[in-house]
């Protein structure tokens, strides 16, 4: 880090012109702006420091491309640098294993016969072999989370991109599928020219029949059809639209993984295809496929079995709150349970079923006695589980109990409807790229409607670290941008305390609050809206002292202020929420970092 890096520690607005709409053109004279667009004086003091910033002035400085290669280099490692050289690295690792894999099968002198017989295409199904035996050290590690969650608190988190292992699992699983079609497509043409060479097969009929006998009455032909039939089943369900939309199913079908290793394991244990001399494999010899699995393997039964012994401990829900929009708080206390800001626990309810288990964020901070999720009711396991701890989101009571804000209906010693709160196992908690907000003075923390869970649990722990309360662990962090980008304010109530809450012990302003509503409201209500806030203090959406405020963010605005706000310092841009969002903000992270200036480090939640 540049020795000029600021500290972070002057938040000065500048000379910006309190009285210029922020969303619109500069005027030379206040009476020129159209009357229905003019903010009252009392709603422009109260506009936070990135929304006061003019379009000139937050822009100009965000700009600057950069002027030779090394400086080129430098702008990408920020961001893209260590993801891609990490994935080109792997690239390479299959492509010398291909390489090398076909030479040594084409050239190798013990297997004259074998290419007599079948030709270019047994080295070709052999490499593809090669290759997916590679494939299988890597593809169990990515969804070890406790593993991943240690190595993200060493020094190879700046190296490898942790956060992307749901992505490498991904890649990983289609290389896979490709080498697996490779191989199959290669073997295919091995039992045609099998079934031709056959000298007790004369007619058409007898050389088919023969084909399919090499096919379907083999041990490699009846173990490899198998482990075909189990792939091609998990990829058909992981699919992102098939996943969503029946979770179960791709649940419960992602373990013929299991059928799929142990076929594999026997897979190369016959020896159909022989050497020209000794040794030569036999049926019960122990084949080679273990010793590849057992690096990821290893590791993954050992997480297996810590989630059944961390299953076992004292867990249970003691609190459970309706808020409104079909949101629901559980509270849960676990012994030997300790979190950090910005993670995630998965969350297991036997009552429902014993062998799914659901990610979800934690909302607590580690300030705190408890754990807690907050969970949108929205699939067939969020419901049932509403429904098992006494929610009723539908009935009259459930939506007056919406209208008031939220209301308890449950907690150990009164639980739900009388009865016995269900039991919930609890898995982590699990280390995600929102974590690492405490490694930089300045952060941006992005959320889009449901996607603001994430940073209840950062502000909160920010909020008791900045004040020193509960024992917290002191933080460099001296601002904190937080943007909420919400379609109906009304889906996420429940964030509404904690904000007031900031909002209100925040005496510094070292935690700026700004909201985004985007839903089309109608001319009756806005007109409403304007009067409610003419000379009022506080918000009449938010009851927040930060207006809100309507439309998208114009990010130029919001990166470009940061950028004259801030410089040469590290800025964390932490996202949680949908897709193309998060691909604006990746762009701008990277339009807007500048090497020896101000570098944004763009991380987005990945379960």
């Amino acid at each position: 880090m540049s020795s000029k890096r600021s500290s972070g520690l002057d938040f000065s607005d500048g000379t910006s012109t309190l009285d210029q709409h922020p969303d619109l053109p500069i005027y030379s004279t206040e009476d020129s702006q159209p009357s229905h667009l003019r903010r009252n004086k009392t709603e422009r003091r109260r506009l936070q420091g990135l929304q006061r910033s003019t379009t000139n002035s937050s822009t100009s400085s965000g700009r600057e491309k950069p002027k030779n290669f090394r400086q080129k280099i430098d702008l990408w490692m920020i961001n893209e640098g260590g993801r891609h050289l990490f994935f080109a690295v792997w690239i390479l690792l299959h492509i010398l294993v291909a390489t090398f894999g076909f030479f040594n099968y084409e050239l190798k002198d013990n297997l004259v016969d074998a290419r007599a017989t079948f030709g270019i295409t047994y080295p070709i199904a052999r490499a593809a072999a090669l290759v997916l035996y590679v494939d299988v050290i890597f593809i169990l590690l990515p969804v070890c989370r406790n593993f991943i969650s240690l190595l993200r608190r060493t020094p190879l988190n700046d190296i490898i991109p942790f956060d992307k292992n749901i992505t490498f699992h991904k890649a990983t699983a289609w290389s896979i599928v490709a080498g697996t079609v490779i191989h199959i497509a290669a073997h295919m043409v091995n039992f045609y020219k099998l079934a031709m060479a056959d000298t007790d097969a004369t007619t058409t009929g007898q050389r088919v029949v023969a084909f399919l006998a090499a096919n379907f009455t083999t041990g490699p032909g009846v173990t490899g059809w198998i482990m075909t039939a189990a792939l091609f089943t998990m990829v058909f369900f992981s699919m992102e639209k098939r996943r969503r939309a029946k979770f179960e199913w791709f649940w419960y079908s992602h373990h013929l993984f299991i059928v799929f290793f142990i076929c594999w394991q026997l897979h190369g244990m016959f020896c159909m295809i022989k050497p020209d001399r000794p040794p030569y494999c036999s049926f019960n010899s122990i084949g080679v496929f273990w010793r590849y699995w057992l690096v990821g393997g290893v590791i993954w039964i050992y997480e297996r079995i810590l989630r059944e012994v961390r299953s076992r401990h004292r867990t249970y829900i003691s609190k459970v709150i309706q808020h409104p929009s079909k949101v629901m708080e559980l509270q849960i206390k676990k012994e030997k349970t300790t979190s950090r800001a910005g993670q995630y626990i998965f969350l297991s309810c036997p009552e429902i079923s014993y062998f799914q288990w659901h990610p979800f964020t934690l909302t607590s901070a580690p300030e705190e006695d408890y754990i807690s999720v907050h969970i949108r009711i929205v699939g067939d396991f969020t419901g049932a589980l509403a429904k098992a701890v006494g929610c009723d989101f539908d009935s009259k009571d459930g939506k007056e109990a919406a209208a008031a804000g939220g209301k308890v209906v449950g907690t150990a010693a009164n639980p739900a409807i009388n009865r016995v709160l269900p039991r919930v196992m609890v898995d982590g908690p699990f280390g995600s790229a929102s974590e690492d907000f405490f490694k930089y003075e300045t952060v941006l923390l992005v959320g889009a409607g449901i996607g603001v869970t994430p940073f209840a649990s950062i502000l909160k722990s920010i909020w008791y670290r900045m004040n020193n309360f509960n024992n917290s662990k002191p933080t460099r962090l001296s601002k904190v941008y937080f943007t909420w980008v919400i379609r109906d304010f009304g889906t996420a109530e429940w964030f509404h305390s904690l904000l007031h809450a900031i909002e209100e012990q925040d005496t510094q302003n070292r935690i700026e609050i700004n909201i985004y509503l985007t839903a089309k409201i109608k001319e009756d209500d806005m007109n409403n809206i304007i009067v409610q806030d003419v000379g009022a203090e506080k918000d009449a959406i938010t009851s927040l002292r930060a207006p809100t405020h309507f439309g998208r963010p114009n990010w130029d605005r919001v990166f470009g202020s940061i950028v004259d706000k801030h410089p040469e310092t590290d800025v964390g841009v932490m996202f949680c929420g949908p897709a193309v969002l998060s691909k604006t903000l990746h762009q701008k992270s990277n339009q807007f970092s500048n090497p020896k200036g101000t570098r944004f480090f763009f991380g987005k939640e990945n379960f």
